[in-house]
């Protein structure tokens, strides 16, 4: 072999080695079909109002080393540097029907793998606390209509303290709710974020301060755990998890 041959044959080698180390190291990045698409959707809660970013910021460290392919996806951005993808669909203010009036848009731009549903929080002292059950009830047929094969984790609300009647009057109704949508062999899915938070994790008797938001991403995060796909390639489900009817989840303290 000649000497300009050989040294064509060692540039050969070099070449295929770094491409092989550069897919075989760093960042963990997805191919092509194995991230998962979720959107966090609410209102001020899901944004973080008093905590930029809320949930979402321990929801994606979670996400993070637990070796879950994530990528969060909505119309609106904001949080921390701590938080890698800031997109998120938490309309500060809005309503169920203010919701329900835009989702299919956004549905349809971002084509979410799993949605994050937290909503109701401001009907409870703007728009008719009695008919937020009926107005969820329709938004969740709204965008399983739309995304039938999304996995829709809906999310008792947190707790308000100067609205706790209204707020438990509401909560008790969404587990009927989402077992009637999961028995009708929709993908619905109960989280009880009520019972993860207390009065004492809100920084405003609205917002949940940082240990609040805390809570809320380990809900959301162990209720993710227990669906197969929700959160695409990482570990196992979590062990023990069971409902009373499919899509309802059982918490455990």
């Amino acid at each position: 072999m000649t000497r300009t041959r050989r040294l064509l044959t060692g540039l050969i080698t070099l070449v295929a080695l770094i491409a092989a180390t550069a897919t075989t190291t760093g960042t963990a990045r997805a191919e092509p079909g194995d991230t998962v698409r979720i959107m966090p959707l609410g209102d001020s809660i899901t944004d973080g109002l008093n905590v930029p970013g809320g949930y979402r910021i321990d929801l994606w460290q979670k996400f993070v080393a637990g070796g879950h392919r994530v990528d969060f996806v909505g119309s609106l951005s904001n949080g921390p540097s701590s938080l890698g993808d800031r997109d998120h669909e938490g309309h500060s203010g809005w309503t169920i029907s203010q919701i329900d009036s835009n989702v299919v848009n956004w549905l349809r731009t971002h084509d979410p793998d799993t949605i994050l549903l937290h909503i109701g929080t401001n009907d409870m002292y703007r728009e008719n606390p009695g008919g937020a059950p009926s107005r969820l009830s329709a938004l969740i047929d709204r965008i399983t209509a739309q995304s039938p094969d999304a996995e829709l984790f809906v999310a008792t609300i947190v707790p308000l303290s100067f609205a706790d009647s209204a707020v438990r009057a509401y909560n008790a109704a969404i587990p009927g709710i989402v077992r009637s949508k999961a028995d009708a062999g929709k993908r619905v899915h109960l989280v009880d974020m009520y019972s993860a938070l207390t009065t004492a994790d809100l920084a405003d008797g609205v917002h949940p301060n940082a240990r609040g938001y805390g809570k809320m991403a380990t809900a959301w995060y162990d209720a993710l755990l227990s669906v197969p796909g929700s959160t695409g390639r990482g570990p196992d489900p979590l062990p023990g998890r069971t409902g009373t009817s499919p899509g309802v989840l059982e918490r455990s303290a």
